[in-house]
């Protein structure tokens, strides 16, 4: 490299640097702030897990005005080898050779669709997986890991907030602005959106989604009964609702020891 060449690239580097966002995170780990999956995370399941089916493809696909363009793609799978499809179309099989661990098709022209892998192991099908080009955000959906809260006031609901289109796809590309609320005997502890570049604290109910997603995490009071109703909305994308039971829990007792 001359002299003139890394002149230029220091140059550059000191405007991106300029320019960078200010982050509450590092960009390191395999999960994001809000406990959603990175793309990485795949990538140690497929080699920590080469007994489970699985494959996974990144990026999305959502590139507006990049149609013919081409966009790498890469897959993680524990199997053996993949088939990449676009639009039904085979883009050709890759094998995973010694030290490798992701298939590669650097150049791959794009175009709006689907974009599918079929993963193989010992010439069998192994799994599937796809991402498509979705619509516009219509509506949102909520995926709580369960329904029923204890009221020892410690135990917690994770509720997964999904911005949709018309056909029920993630839409990966979407950042509304999400409002949460919460009726009852509980409180929403804290939202997160996984986004290390979003400085909202934690206790706010307001926050914009972030590749399509947004974290409430709920609880009930203190030996509390009854019922929580939880909801979300968002401009034009509607209201999501859902309701959790209260059951009753055993609440601990803390000691102060001097």
């Amino acid at each position: 490299m001359s002299k003139e060449e890394l002149k230029k690239q220091e140059e550059e580097l000191k405007k991106i640097e300029e320019n960078r966002p200010t982050s509450r995170s590092s960009y390191f780990g395999i999960v994001d702030l809000a406990g959603f999956p990175k793309d990485r995370y795949y990538l140690y399941q497929s080699r920590w897990m080469p007994d489970y089916p699985m494959v996974h493809i990144l990026p999305h696909w959502n590139f507006e005005n990049k149609t013919g363009e081409n966009i790498p793609v890469f897959v993680y799978s524990s199997g053996d080898e993949v088939e990449l499809f676009l639009n039904g179309k085979s883009l050709g099989k890759k094998q995973k050779q010694a030290f490798e661990y992701r298939f590669r098709w650097n150049e791959v022209p794009y175009e709006p669709g689907e974009l599918k892998a079929v993963a193989y192991k010992d010439g069998k099908v192994w799994a599937e997986a796809s991402v498509k080009t979705t619509g516009a955000p219509v509506k949102l959906k909520l995926t709580p890991d369960k329904k029923i809260l204890k009221s020892d006031g410690e135990d917690l609901i994770f509720v997964r907030v999904s911005v949709l289109d018309a056909d029920g796809n993630e839409v990966p590309t979407a950042e509304p602005l999400i409002k949460a609320t919460l009726d009852g005997p509980g409180k929403i502890v804290a939202t997160d959106n996984g986004d290390p570049t979003c400085l909202i604290p934690f206790p706010e109910t307001t926050r914009p989604a972030f590749n399509g997603l947004y974290l409430a995490i709920v609880k009930a009071n203190r030996g509390a009964k009854g019922k929580l109703h939880f909801s979300v909305e968002s401009d034009g994308l509607g209201t999501a609702e859902m309701v959790f039971q209260i059951e009753k829990g055993k609440i601990r007792q803390y000691q102060y020891i001097p």
